[in-house]
């Protein structure tokens, strides 16, 4: 194999594959990334038996071959040479090394063989949409935070993936929940979607989804089956199994009857939250509202360092009423509401609390309060 390769390419590339691969494997081929050469195209990739990215590029390419080498040190070497360089990879199967040379630098690399990489076959898939990249990115961004860490709660350990609401207004829906607070978005249903499996995204899968859509504006293409999903978009393709497992019937945690209504500025109340939990410990990071007609008092008490409380003008016209929150999860979901005023609904101190943003319904979330 002899290829030559501009380094700006080769290096945001293998931006993409390298992340995938982990820093420490058991197994020796999993550390490595494939690389192909073919066509005028050079094409990287890598996987983790659970996730693999493959990325194409454009190459000249002087002989045809494969082979693959350290994915970390591979990219590590291409991040340190010289900006505008012209990169030549060049294979010799009887040593059992890739050379690198980029003007007067020479590298050489331990390869091993290509047919000792797996290939995470994806099989036939069932379904097929396409939704633009923001889109998936909204989707994202506004779920992923709830994503539960607990990895003996494996099926919620992912972004759960489903067609949801009615033949009118039919919608794809992401939902994500940690069992303390639960992130839900509506995005129009695509041509496609209809009848789609319910599937759990795993949360390494969603990073890398997140990561690949920063800088572009492109179609995204997904596909699906019981088992895997596949995410294309322009040269790159990332495929992932899915977790195998249950989602919770989250919407029976949705409160229906929460007739107490605090509409607040999002911004005012955002920052008054993060100024009061400044005195709140590591281990118990509680804030309690107190709430009465036109006023929300927030307040931070800990028997170690001191108090805080802060009042705010409010939107709110029942019963007063005490609750407390997580001040980091509250800060969590402030975060998420994209416009300017936010609507709580509460119903008393011991059931979840609805948040949504008051001009845009497509985005909920809950949250549990706690004892303060």
């Amino acid at each position: 194999m002899k290829v030559t390769v501009e380094r700006a390419q080769l290096l945001k590339s293998l931006g993409h594959v390298h992340r995938v691969v982990e820093r420490r494997n058991t197994i020796p081929i999993l550390g490595n990334v494939l690389v192909r050469a073919e066509n005028a195209k050079l094409s990287l990739k890598a996987t983790d038996l659970d996730l693999e990215v493959t990325e194409t590029l454009p190459a000249e390419t002087a002989t045809a071959g494969s082979t693959t080498v350290p994915a970390h040190m591979f990219y590590d070497i291409v991040r340190k040479l010289p900006d505008g360089s012209q990169i030549v990879l060049e294979a010799d199967g009887d040593r059992a090394v890739l050379a690198i040379r980029a003007g007067r630098s020479r590298f050489t690399l331990q390869t091993l063989p290509e047919n000792d990489f797996p290939d995470l076959a994806a099989g036939d898939m069932s379904h097929s949409f396409s939704l633009a990249a923001k889109d998936v990115k909204r989707l994202i961004d506004r779920t992923q935070f709830a994503i539960s860490t607990e990895e003996t709660r494996y099926y919620l350990n992912g972004i759960y993936l489903h067609a949801a609401g009615t033949a009118k207004a039919a919608t794809l829906r992401g939902v994500a929940t940690d069992g303390h607070r639960l992130a839900q978005l509506d995005l129009v249903q695509p041509k496609g979607a209809d009848g789609m499996p319910g599937v759990i995204v795993p949360r390494k899968t969603v990073g890398e989804v997140q990561r690949l859509i920063e800088d572009t504006e492109a179609e995204m293409t997904i596909e699906l089956s019981q088992a895997k999903i596949r995410f294309t978009i322009g040269n790159v393709v990332l495929t992932s199994k899915l977790i195998d497992g249950t989602f919770p019937d989250y919407g029976r945690v949705i409160p229906q009857g929460n007739d107490k209504e605090l509409v607040v500025d999002k911004k005012d109340f955002e920052n008054a939250v993060d100024r009061v939990s400044t005195i709140s410990s590591e281990r118990g990071r509680a804030v309690k509202l107190s709430l009465s007609p036109g006023k929300l008092v927030l307040s931070v008490t800990n028997p170690d360092s001191g108090s805080a409380t802060e009042e705010l003008e409010v939107e709110y016209a029942s019963d007063a009423l005490d609750i407390g929150f997580n001040s980091r999860y509250l800060l969590d979901i402030a975060a998420q509401i994209e416009g300017e005023v936010a609507t709580l609904r509460l119903a008393d101190p011991g059931s979840p609390t609805l948040v949504q943003d008051r001009d845009d319904k497509s985005a909920l979330y809950v949250l549990m309060p706690m004892r303060v």
